[in-house]
């Protein structure tokens, strides 16, 4: 079958490895004019590892491996660490093999490992979709048209996919009250590491390789913003953690001003009760956004996208029982990485004061 694929994220490149490994003919398409690599590094867990040695990629996913995670040291004002994040507290591994990668290693060796029957196009998205029931017809932003056997949705927490055929996002999106910034800092933060808190609020650093990030969390009901505005992200940030020049908070905050790649987004889940519509299928953050609080986003993309392979490969006529097996096969780990998430804010970003001092006394105790 000629498959549609739009989005080139973790869930976009592993769609197009699945599929084209099983004898599609499959197209990538990415708005942006690049992988999109910014953002923390993520992580490979329990069957997700199975998949990747199946595509033949998991000796360089271990070769590229960090400890990031591992390295968490939270901070008073002044720098001073006051309490550690031991290995295992706040990461429920899937299993002990569980790899940490930096998003833009993952993204290049799932990009390298695609097969030749899979095109990948930048600079291109979708703007109408007809499923003619036969086919689905695509009008592309380019101008150009096209048909094809199957559409499959893999463009994230903010789906255009999942708009035009499911109806608006907020039908969809569970707001978990937090919300999440990223900024690269200047080469000489390499090794930098910290995290400082008050409440509702944290602020920090980490580094892998030659990378260190600057990365925040706030807690907040939902923001009527455009995702799509910079200057917006900005502005919220700024006011947000106004008024604070302790410990590199002023530092940090002189990148976000002039960091055209930064990261800014709620801490949101999607929640669908069917992820198809006819020839149309979402996989995915598109399709089940588990939120970056429950660290399984990226084994949930390759575990659901290798399903989806396994479902039309199992009912090659039969493209509704083949989304039907995909979905029924992949929701419980769906619903596994979705209940997952709620402790992983209040260990990052305590709401009180109270509760603050009680997670440092808890980590103390841990390590002592």
């Amino acid at each position: 079958m000629r498959i549609l694929v739009s989005g080139a994220g973790m869930a976009g490149l592993s769609a197009g490895i699945s599929l084209g490994a099983t004898g599609h003919d499959v197209t990538v398409i990415e708005r942006a004019h690049h992988l999109r690599t910014n953002g923390s590094p993520i992580d490979i867990r329990g069957r997700s590892l199975e998949i990747t040695s199946a595509m033949g990629i998991l000796d360089q996913i271990k070769q590229h491996r960090v400890s990031m995670t591992e390295q968490t040291r939270f901070i008073d004002d002044t720098g001073t660490v006051i309490a550690k994040l031991p290995l295992g507290v706040g990461v429920a591994n899937d299993s002990m093999d569980d790899i940490e990668i930096p998003r833009e290693d993952l993204a290049l060796i799932l990009r390298n490992a695609m097969p030749p029957s899979t095109t990948l196009i930048f600079d291109e998205s979708i703007k109408e979709l007809v499923d003619q029931g036969d086919g689905v017809d695509v009008t592309f932003t380019s101008g150009r048209q096209d048909r094809f056997d199957i559409v499959v949705g893999a463009d994230g927490l903010h789906s255009l996919t999942r708009r035009l055929v499911f109806g608006p996002e907020s039908s969809y999106l569970q707001h978990l009250g937090l919300y999440v910034a990223l900024t690269t800092l200047p080469p000489e933060s390499v090794g930098e590491q910290g995290i400082l808190n008050w409440p509702g609020h944290m602020i920090g650093i980490v580094s892998y390789r030659t990378t260190t990030l600057g990365i925040m969390n706030f807690r907040s009901p939902w923001l009527d913003y455009d995702y799509r505005d910079l200057d917006a992200q900005k502005q919220i940030l700024l006011k947000e953690y106004a008024g604070h020049s302790e410990w590199r908070v002023p530092e940090i905050l002189d990148s976000v001003r002039k960091d055209g790649e930064l990261y800014f987004d709620s801490i949101s889940q999607i929640h669908m009760p069917s992820w198809h519509h006819g020839r149309i299928v979402l996989v995915g953050d598109a399709a089940h956004c588990a939120s970056p609080l429950s660290g399984r986003g990226t084994a949930a993309a390759i575990l659901g996208t290798s399903a989806l392979a396994d479902a039309l490969l199992k009912h090659p006529d039969d493209i509704a029982a083949a989304f039907q097996d995909y979905e029924a096969d992949h929701r419980p780990y769906v619903s596994h990485a979705q209940t997952s998430a709620t402790p992983g804010g209040d260990l990052l970003v305590p709401l009180t004061q109270a509760d603050l001092d009680a997670r440092n006394t808890q980590l103390r105790e841990v390590t002592a």
